[in-house]
C-alpha cells in the first residue's frame, strides 16, 4: 500500500510541477508566423558596390523561388546592414542598434518586414511591430526596416509584385536596380 501512496504522491507532484511550469511561461515557443499572402520570405544575400556606378546595393533572394532583386542604397544604410551580416559590433551603437535598445525598453518587438512595392523606381516597405501585445505597422524605407530586422532576427518578406517588377537576371546578382 505504501508503494501506491508514494506513486500517487509523485503523480500529484508531477502534475503540480507541470502546471507551475506552464504558469511561468515555460511552454513550447509559438510556431513561426506564416508568410503574408502574396509574399515570400527573402534572404539578404549581401551588400555590394556596383562596379560601374560605385553605388552600394543590397541583393535579396526569395527563399521559395530563388528570384533575386537589388536595391540601390546609401553608404550609411549599407554600413547599417553589412555590419550585422558580418557579425561586427561597432564600438558605439549605430542608429538601428539604438532603436532596438529603445524598443526593448518599451516592450516593442520587431515582428517582420515586408517590402510591399516598387513604384517610380522607389521601393516601399512596412515594418510590423508588436507593442505591449498589440500589433503596429509603420511605413519605412526598406533599408531601415531590413537593418532592424537583421538585428532583431525577424523575417523579411517581399511582395510578389516587387519580384515581378525588379527581378534580376540570374547571371548578374549585383546589377544596378531602383533606389530605395
Amino acid at each position: 500500500m505504501g508503494g501506491i501512496t508514494r506513486l500517487a504522491g509523485l503523480s500529484a507532484l508531477l502534475i503540480v510541477g507541470l502546471v507551475l511550469a506552464g504558469a511561468r511561461g515555460q511552454s513550447a515557443p509559438p510556431p513561426p508566423p506564416s508568410p503574408p499572402a502574396g509574399t515570400q520570405e527573402v534572404t539578404v544575400r549581401g551588400v555590394f558596390v556596383d562596379a560601374h556606378t560605385q553605388q552600394p546595393m543590397i541583393v535579396l533572394q526569395g527563399k521559395s523561388d530563388r528570384r533575386s532583386f537589388a536595391m540601390a542604397i546609401g553608404a550609411a544604410e549599407a554600413t547599417g546592414i553589412a555590419l550585422p551580416l558580418q557579425h561586427v559590433t561597432p564600438p558605439r551603437p549605430l542608429t538601428h542598434d539604438l532603436f532596438l535598445t529603445l524598443f526593448a525598453r518599451l516592450n516593442v518587438k520587431v515582428s517582420r518586414v515586408v517590402i510591399t512595392d516598387l513604384r517610380d523606381n522607389t521601393y516601399f516597405a512596412t515594418l510590423f511591430l508588436t507593442a505591449g501585445g498589440a500589433p503596429m505597422e509603420l511605413d519605412s524605407r526598406p533599408s531601415d526596416a531590413i537593418a532592424l530586422a537583421i538585428r532583431a532576427n525577424a523575417p523579411v518578406y517581399a511582395a510578389d509584385r516587387v519580384f515581378d517588377k525588379a527581378t534580376l537576371p540570374p547571371a548578374s546578382p549585383a546589377a544596378p536596380g531602383p533606389r530605395i
